[in-house]
This record gives structure tokens, sequence and C-alpha cells, in this order.
């Protein structure tokens, strides 16, 4: 096994990045790059802990991140299971990276900043979703924006139904609760009740 161990031997096997490569990075929102946020319904959330990386999806209706300013984003925190594994990294930690995808689009949006959680009243109600308003808003202070090439999307075919998996294929989430937990929690009641559960706490 032959491992790159500094930063030199990885220069000399990858060489210097292109002169697009670095051009495409700003520290501000541009109009174009404010297309994409705006066109998104899918975030991944990436941050850090004592305790180690974490990666969270994020999800809702197109443009749910919210373009405060050139240099400003806020994103709902909307109801999920209370493990707040992203709210407590950046509580202690502020650094995030977010990674914006476009259904149909080959290139994602990478963004990496500072965040912290704002709880104002107002703040929260101009993000209310059927009437429900999230409990904090992250709130992200840009510090690097960029896109990403469509090479890993079309590598992957990623928007190709024909490739789409079959949901019965994989475990279920019942089935993968009962299977960890030695039937505790989970099995077939969790996954006939859950549609409904899910309707009910969706905002």
């Amino acid at each position: 096994m032959t491992i790159i161990k500094t930063v030199e031997d990885l220069e000399a096997l990858y060489g210097q990045p292109g002169e697009a490569s670095t051009a495409k990075e700003i520290a501000y929102i541009s109009p174009e790059y404010r297309a994409y946020i705006e066109a998104s319904p899918f975030v991944a959330l990436a941050t850090a802990g004592p305790e180690g990386l974490d990666c969270s999806p994020r999800g809702d209706r197109a443009g749910f991140v919210r373009i405060h300013d050139q240099c400003t984003l806020m994103m709902p925190d909307r109801r999920g299971n209370n493990r707040v594994d992203s709210l407590r990294n950046i509580v202690r930690d502020p650094r995030v990276g977010l990674l914006f995808v476009i259904p149909g689009s080959g290139n994602t949006l990478r963004i990496n900043g500072r965040a912290h959680l704002d709880t104002d009243p107002a703040l929260l109600d101009s993000f209310r979703m059927e009437g429900k308003a999230p409990r904090s808003v992250i709130v992200i202070a840009v510090d690097a924006v960029y896109f990403q090439c469509a090479r890993a999307i079309v590598r992957a075919d990623l928007w190709n139904p024909a490739l789409h998996v079959d949901p019965k294929t994989l475990p279920t989430a019942g089935q993968i609760l009962a299977a960890l937990s030695n039937n505790r929690v989970g099995g077939e009641t969790y996954d006939r009740e859950w549609p409904e559960r899910a309707k009910a706490s969706m905002w």
C-alpha cells in the first residue's frame, strides 16, 4: 500500500488546478449563483463538532434557503427526529459546508461559511409553512461560493429514471430499526404508520 502523506506528494500526483477551477470561487452570492440557490429544493449540510463530522440532508420547497444579502443565507430548521446533530455542532463550531442539488441539473453549488442559530420570533414566523414555524433558523455567513462541474452526476446518471432503485428491494426503516434494536422499536407497525406520521409532522 502506498499512502500519500504530504500536500507536496498530493500536488505532485494531481498537478495544479486550471484557471476555471479557481475563477469560479468567490466570497459572495453572485446573480448566477443566486439562480442555483433559488432553484434548489435539497441541500446537504456538513458540520463539525468535538465528536466528529456530520452531514445532514435538508429538503424543502425550492428556494427554501433564503438569500438575506450577498453574504448571508438563512435556512429554516424544519421538524425532524430531534437528534439535532447539526445544530449541536453549529453551537460549538460555526464552520459549515453546503451542497445544493437541483433536480435535472448536472451542476451543484457548494458554499462554505460560518453559522449561528437564531430564534427571533419574527424571523421564525417569516419561515412559517402551512401554519407552522421552525424552532430555529440557521444563519450562514458566506466565506466561499463555487459551482461543482457535472462529472459526478453524469457518471452517476443520477436523473435517469430507468436507473432508479425500486424501494421494495431495500430494507425499510422499520426493518432496520427492528434489526438494530432487537425488535424494541420499528417493525411493520412503524412502516405502516410512518406515512401518516410524516404527513402530520412535515412542517
